[in-house]
């Protein structure tokens, strides 16, 4: 199997309300792929879906059940301290919470968290040890 990932799947209880979020509040662009039930959004090399949640999980013929923490967080990785803090700020105004303000952390960064209308986790960091290309891709030592 190659090492790639391609697509993450949000599934979302208000598909509307996500996209407006994404769109209007964050400022990213919805792919004319998208269609009725479902929104697409390039992020570099991979895609960011928003699907119904029932949905999705018909679709991966496992129960709707449980809330709470996901046990896992999306992340964007910016270009320095001051971008950590502007991107906190915006999906602050469009309407997240911001769980864990932008602070020095153990590993040597800098880094925040927010959780988006639907409760998922996002971290908003800059790492000085990793290199980002002029697409903004993480390169790894």
């Amino acid at each position: 199997m190659r090492q790639k990932l391609t697509l993450v799947t949000l599934g979302v209880r208000d598909l509307q309300k996500s996209i407006a979020f994404f769109e209007d509040g964050l400022g990213w662009k919805r792919s004319s792929a998208s269609q009725d039930g479902v929104a697409f959004f390039q992020l570099n090399g991979m895609v960011l879906s928003l699907f119904g949640r029932k949905e999705l999980a018909a679709d991966a013929n496992v129960p709707e059940a449980g809330s709470g923490f996901p046990a896992f967080s999306l992340a964007l990785n910016a270009k320095d301290r001051a971008e950590v803090d502007s991107v906190l700020e915006q999906a602050a105004k469009a309407g997240a919470e911001i769980v864990k303000p932008a602070e020095e952390v153990f590993w040597g960064g800098y880094s925040g968290y927010f959780r988006d209308p639907e409760g998922f986790l996002f971290e908003v960091a800059h790492n000085p040890f990793w290199e980002l290309d002029e697409k903004d891709n993480i390169i790894l030592p």
